[in-house]
C-alpha cells in the first residue's frame, strides 16, 4: 500500500501503532514494526530519560532500519520534553509525534538530524500552524479517539483539513477495523493512527484486567473526564470512574485557571492522573483507570499484533472491493 505516508516514512503500510500512555513499550513498538507498520511510543512511559534513553537502544537494535516514531508532549507542564528530546536526537529517531504544545523546536531540532515530525491537531487554526513551522505532516485527532480526543468527527475534520493543508494527515480516532482504514483514506487521510486495537495484543503487556475490559467495553462505555489530565480524556466508565467523577473540582479548576499556579496545578493533577493509570495498567486494583476509545465496540478477542495487522489489511481490500461502482 504506496502512500504518501509510507513514501516519506518508509512503512509496508499506512498505518501508526498509536502511542500509548503506560502501554506502548519496547516490546509493542517492536512487534508494530515488524508486522511493517510504524511503532509508536511516549517519552513519559519510562520514569527517567536515561531509562528512556536504554529503551530507544533496545528498539533501535530490535527493529533496525523499520521506521518508529516517538510521542513527546511540548507544553510547558512537561519538565522532561528538553532532555527527552535529546535522547531521541542523540539515538537517531526517524519520526517525532508531538502533543499538547507549540512543536517548534522539535521540528527545528528533528529536520537538522533528518527526522521527520507530525503533530496532533483537533482543528484547522492549529493545523495551519504547524504546517507553516515546517511540520511533515498532521495527526488529525477526532471523535472517538483514546486519551486526549478532540471534538469533530473524523468524517469532517479529515477532508476538512485536506481541503486547507498541503501535508499528509493521519487520520485517528475511532478506527480499529481495515473498514475504518479505507474510509479514512477516501477521506483524504494517507494513513491512520490505532492505538486501542493494539491494547488487546499478545505482545501488549498490560494487566490482563485491562485487556478483558477493552474486549468486553461498548462505544457507550467510553466516557470523557477531567479527573486524569486537566484536560478531557477518554477512559471506560468503571465503578471508580463513577465514584471519582467526571469533572475537577472547584479548587482545581480555580487553580488550573489562575496564571500563578496553573503550571504546578497541571502538574499535580497530571501527577495523580498517571498514578491512576499506572496502577490500573500494571496490577490489579479497585481503582480501575483504563484509556480507551470508541473503537471498544468492534474489538473482539486478544490475537498478536501480526495477526491484528493482517486482518486490517485484508478488511480493508474486502471493504474497497465491495464498494458499489457507479455506473456511465
Amino acid at each position: 500500500m504506496k502512500t504518501s505516508f509510507t513514501d516519506l516514512i518508509g512503512s509496508k503500510y499506512p498505518i501508526i501503532a498509536g502511542p500509548m500512555f503506560l502501554v506502548s513499550d519496547e516490546t509493542l513498538v517492536t512487534a508494530a514494526c515488524d508486522a511493517g507498520i510504524v511503532g509508536a511510543c511516549p517519552s513519559l512511559n519510562w520514569r527517567t530519560t536515561e531509562q528512556f534513553r536504554q529503551a530507544l537502544k533496545t528498539i533501535k537494535q530490535s527493529v533496525g532500519t523499520k521506521p518508529f516514531a516517538v510521542n513527546i508532549i511540548v507544553n510547558k507542564s512537561n519538565l522532561r520534553a528538553e532532555p527527552d528530546l535529546k535522547a531521541c536526537l542523540d539515538e537517531g529517531v526517524p519520526l517525532f509525534v508531538t502533543s499538547l504544545g507549540s512543536p517548534k523546536q522539535v521540528i527545528a531540532d528533528a529536520h537538522k538530524n533528518g527526522a521527520k515530525v507530525f503533530c496532533d491537531v483537533v482543528n484547522v487554526e492549529y493545523a495551519k500552524k504547524v504546517q507553516d513551522l515546517g511540520a511533515d505532516g498532521v495527526i488529525a485527532v477526532s471523535q472517538g479517539a483514546g486519551g486526549h480526543a478532540g471534538p469533530i468527527s473524523s468524517m469532517v475534520l479529515v477532508p476538512y483539513l485536506k481541503k486547507h493543508l498541503s501535508i499528509p494527515i493521519v487520520a485517528a480516532g475511532g478506527i480499529a477495523t481495515g473498514r475504518g482504514l479505507a474510509a479514512a483514506l477516501a477521506l483524504g487521510a494517507s494513513a491512520v493512527q490505532i492505538g486501542t486495537r493494539f491494547i488487546a495484543s499478545t505482545e501488549c503487556r498490560v494487566n490482563e484486567s485491562y485487556k478483558k475490559a477493552i474486549v468486553a467495553a461498548e462505544p457507550e462505555d467510553i466516557v470523557l473526564t477531567s479527573r486524569i489530565s486537566g484536560t478531557p480524556a477518554t477512559v471506560i466508565k468503571t465503578p471508580y470512574i463513577e465514584k471519582v467523577g467526571l469533572d475537577l473540582n472547584p479548587i482545581e479548576k480555580w487553580l488550573l485557571n489562575t496564571n500563578r499556579t496553573k503550571k504546578w496545578a497541571k502538574l499535580l493533577v497530571n501527577l495523580r492522573g498517571m498514578k491512576w493509570l499506572e496502577a490500573a495498567a500494571t496490577r490489579t486494583t479497585w481503582k480501575e483507570v483504563w484509556s480507551a476509545g470508541q473503537g471498544v465496540g468492534l474489538i473482539d478477542q486478544v490475537e498478536p499484533v501480526a495477526t491484528i495487522v493482517q486482518h486490517l489489511i485484508s478488511e480493508y481490500e474486502e471493504a474497497v472491493n465491495g464498494l458499489p461502482h457507479a455506473k456511465p
